[in-house]
């Protein structure tokens, strides 16, 4: 469409019909999509009302008078997709409430309304398309306005729109692929081709309608796809196939059909369909869920080693050994209330921690870190050759300002590249002010994310304390609670669950927050809105959701002194602890609350709630009715997608590719719940778009956007907290080091290397004579015990630096602090080699490129030199008989 003015949209909604639906078996006609509203052409004002009057629906070339539509009584079939008379396909629908039959007092609001109108309607057909109006059957107050596109618009807006168009067929041949052998297995993932036929590769140039002749045109109808002429008004042809007639119905049963979960996705049907900005980001979670294949097999083979290796977990036996581990009595974790308690009570979690905390933990984060970089690094490439394959690589496409934007330009300056003046909504010390309320306003929000974490963290110290006395009570040595349920266990399991409900609701909040700092903000164009909106929801949603697993992995347990001398949060509660085997597995439980509750949750949201709106919807308006409603009566009560539909859809799979990568050192099934979440996600997607919700203006796109950054940003970070997770949050450092070095003389008393005796060395021991407390009396004197154990590496008492740090500690700190040195450089010079190795544009990508344009130049170049040629013969020939002519002509005295 060429470029529009909006004010007269505030009274009408321009609804597309479903119109290549046709007969759909299984899918009810009132889940079919339509579109959203395009905007009014400029070329008329409402000024000119009284002149634009319109009559008949014939070509434009024959329209004396202009009148809007006169009703016509629906005559066709309920899933007609032509006007009345059998032969102009309907494009779009106008929908609007009449307004003789709304109930107002307001006659002269409803003129007014009537008459922004007929001005649309005027200047649509001004500009060549064709509209047949007809009433509801089920409520007389909704007019239906069918819309018709010619061809001569369509090629009209083509050149106007830069659209890239066929010139011949691609003579370039298809590089073989090393699964080429296997036929038989990869023929079973392809959707089948005699449904969905494969598309015909050609070389493309900007449409020009002075040179039609140029272009392959063997099919006025199929000329342009269903998404380009849906962007300039018109769709495609059904399909010649009885039993599949269009393309909607095509995606339905071969994409969005539970049946076809295993097969790939057909995606140049999608593009075709829905247009190159749905397209490129179901392209890019098919490649995501296809890298994450190898994460997840990695992922689960590091994950059995350390199942299957759990038995020669040496500390773990101590701990559970009632010899050493039931001979170990810790301090209590908490003041004056909690009771002294035996090491083997965590039996249960340090034998769960041999899985999560052996050296396929160190494999799978190294290996994550090249992953990441090999999946948008091969991602680039893929994407390239999108870009090529749907014409999308020199993309021309000027955006338009946005409404709310044009409305606010009240004030008038100078353009400093043009030296005219233009109206902006406000100057620059306007604008510098907004930016800064805009940041604050960020800034105050994410404050009150983290307070909302600080409160996580209180009702952890606080019902520490109640489990801590309260499961000791009811419990005895024998009793399954004891062994099964640790009070750190039971505060990590109900806070995970806690913290997981604020989320959600936190993120239904900031949503509205980050829509309304952004209107506020005022970008210009959609691009720049989507960006500022992108940025703004990443960073709440980062905070929201990664916060509680930073405060876990880096601080919990970091900073808690020794028990004759602990560090108070807030003053008031004592600092948390860590399991004897430290917070990784404490890391893990929330990883799989939070990232497995989010997905079972999104996905049923995004089931249920358009499916029962819907449902809800057409007994509320269609009733019985139907079966003789027109189709595009029942489409106009779905659901519309919304401008930010994908928006959200991107977001929700940046935030899990967060967790894949960020955390994965605690977690290595994470991939492997990723994967399964996307499999279902993709066809939940496709069934959405292609029976619940409205159809979507089809848009084009290079890339996806600025998630391309964020997610180049996420695996730079992941490295770092992959690397600290290993070092500060498992303890595979301190045993290394005690592996390597105190196990031996002089420090150790074995003979050769060995595990034994960590469980000693990893506990200090502390005198219950020296406990403090809020009070001045020692809230434990009396006690049965003289000594107890807590984890950290310090001097005993007696010793001439008693509770000092060891030089155990100090070693394991170089040690710590040396890993992360080494396993940071080594990943990001390995990142870097690919990234170097591996060019964003693949060689034969730009072969095709390169030929392309060299194709294109060379066909264009020579048409016109034929033409001139040609033109020049004509004009030659014209002028020597002239000559001749002058010379035979008789001449006078």
């Amino acid at each position: 469409m060429p470029m529009m003015t909006r004010d007269v949209l505030l009274e009408m909604e321009l609804e597309e019909d479903d119109e290549e639906d046709g007969d759909i078996g299984n899918v009810p006609a009132s889940k079919r999509p339509l579109m959203a509203p395009p905007t009014l052409p400029s070329s008329l004002a409402l000024e000119n009302l009284e002149q634009t009057n319109v009559s008949g629906f014939g070509s434009l070339k024959s329209q004396q008078d202009f009148r809007t539509p006169e009703f016509e009584e629906f005559n066709g079939k309920p899933d007609s997709l032509y006007f009345n008379d059998g032969q102009r396909r309907i494009d779009f629908v106008l929908v609007y409430e009449d307004e003789s039959r709304k109930e107002t007092n307001k006659k002269g609001s409803n003129e007014k309304q009537r008459r922004k109108r007929q001005a649309y309607e005027s200047n649509l057909i001004c500009d060549g398309l064709q509209l047949e109006a007809t009433r509801s059957l089920v409520d007389d107050k909704l007019v239906f306005v069918k819309v018709h596109a010619p061809w001569e618009v369509l090629c009209t807006y083509a050149e106007i729109m830069h659209i890239k168009l066929p010139l011949k067929p691609n003579d370039l041949k298809t590089r073989s692929s090393a699964f080429d052998n296997f036929n038989w297995f990869t023929k079973l993932l392809q959707v089948d081709e005699s449904i969905i036929k494969p598309e015909q590769e050609f070389f493309t140039a900007p449409f020009e309608k002075n040179r039609m002749n140029d272009f392959y045109i063997q099919d006025r109808d199929t000329f342009f796809n269903p998404a380009t002429r849906s962007r300039i008004c018109n769709f495609s042809t059904p399909s010649e196939d009885l039993s599949c007639p269009n393309e909607r119905y095509l995606l339905y049963r071969e994409w969005a059909h539970p049946r076809s979960i295993y097969k790939k996705q057909p995606l140049d049907l999608i593009r075709k369909y829905y247009g190159e900005k749905i397209g490129i980001y179901f392209a890019w979670l098919g490649y995501y869920t296809q890298m994450l294949l190898l994460a997840a097999i990695v992922g689960v083979a590091c994950f059995l080693y350390g199942y299957f290796t759990e038995d020669n977990c040496t500390w773990s036996k101590e701990v559970c050994d009632p010899n050493i581990g039931g001979q170990i009595i810790m301090c209590p974790q908490c003041d004056d209330e909690c009771p002294f308690w035996s090491l083997n009570v965590t039996c249960e979690s340090s034998k769960k921690l041999c899985i999560f905390d052996s050296f396929g933990t160190l494999v799978f984060a190294v290996f994550m870190g090249v992953w990441v970089t090999l999946f948008l690094e091969f991602w680039k490439r893929r994407q390239a050759e999108l870009e090529y394959e749907w014409d999308t690589v020199e993309l021309q496409q000027e955006e338009q300002a946005r409404p709310e934007y044009e409305a606010r330009c009240t004030h008038v300056v100078i353009n400093e590249i043009t030296q005219e003046e233009e109206r902006v909504p406000f100057t620059t010390w306007g604008k510098c002010i907004r930016v800064t309320l805009c940041a604050s306003a960020v800034f105050f929000w994410i404050l009150l994310i983290i307070a909302s974490v600080i409160g996580i963290i209180v009702y952890r110290l606080s019902v520490f304390v109640i489990f801590s006395v309260n499961l000791r009570k009811i419990s005895n040595g024998t009793d399954p609670i004891q062994k099964y349920v640790t009070p750190q266990m039971a505060t990590s399991i109900t806070a995970s669950l806690i913290s997981f409900i604020i989320i959600m609701i936190l993120n239904t909040i900031y949503e509205k927050v980050a829509i309304m700092i952004t209107n506020f903000e005022l970008p210009r164009t959609q691009t720049d809105y989507e960006n500022s909106l992108t940025m703004k929801m990443f960073l709440f949603q980062f905070v929201n959701y990664y916060s509680s697993c930073f405060y876990i992995a880096f601080f919990k347990g970091k900073f808690v002194g020794y028990p004759g001398d602990p560090v108070y949060w807030l003053g008031k509660y004592r600092n948390e602890e860590c399991d004897p085997g430290g917070c990784l597995l404490e890391l893990t439980t929330q990883l799989i609350i939070i990232m497995g509750g989010k997905a079972i949750w999104n996905n049923i949201q995004e089931v249920l709630l358009p499916w029962v709106m819907n449902v809800f919807g057409r007994c509320r308006t269609v009733s019985g009715a139907e079966k003789i409603t027109p189709r595009w009566e029942q489409d106009y009560h779905l659901q519309p997608m919304g401008k930010l539909g994908l928006f959200y859809e991107y977001l929700e799979m940046i935030i899990q590719f967060g967790f894949v990568t960020l955390f994965v050192a605690s977690f290595p099934l994470a991939p492997l719940l990723a994967l399964v979440n996307n499999i279902l996600e993709i066809r939940v997607d496709a069934w959405k778009l292609t029976t619940q919700y409205r159809r979507m203006v089809p848009e084009k796109a290079q890339d996806i956007g600025a998630w391309q950054p964020i997610m180049q940003g996420i695996a730079i970070l992941a490295v770092v907290t992959n690397a600290m997770i290993i070092a500060f949050t498992s303890d595979m450092i301190p045993r290394l080091v005690y592996y390597w070095s105190f196990s031996i003389p002089p420090y150790g008393d074995h003979l050769d290397y060995s595990m034994e005796g960590y469980i000693n060395i990893s506990l200090s021991i502390f005198n219950t004579a020296d406990f403090k407390s809020g009070v001045k009396e020692n809230p434990y004197a009396g006690s049965k015990y003289d000594t107890c154990r807590y984890r950290d590496f310090r001097y005993p008492p007696g010793h001439p630096q008693e509770y000092k740090h060891n030089i155990y500690y100090w070693h394991v700190i170089a040690a710590k602090l040396a890993f992360i040195i080494v396993m940071e450089h080594i990943i990001y010079s390995v990142k870097f080699f690919i990234s170097y190795t591996i060019p964003d544009v693949s060689k034969s990508t730009k072969s095709k490129i390169k030929r392309e344009k060299y194709l294109t130049q060379k066909l264009l170049h020579e048409n016109h030199l034929k033409d001139m040629t040609k033109n020049i013969g004509v004009i030659a020939e014209k002028m020597i008989g002239a000559v001749v002519d002058n010379n035979l002509r008789p001449k006078s005295d």
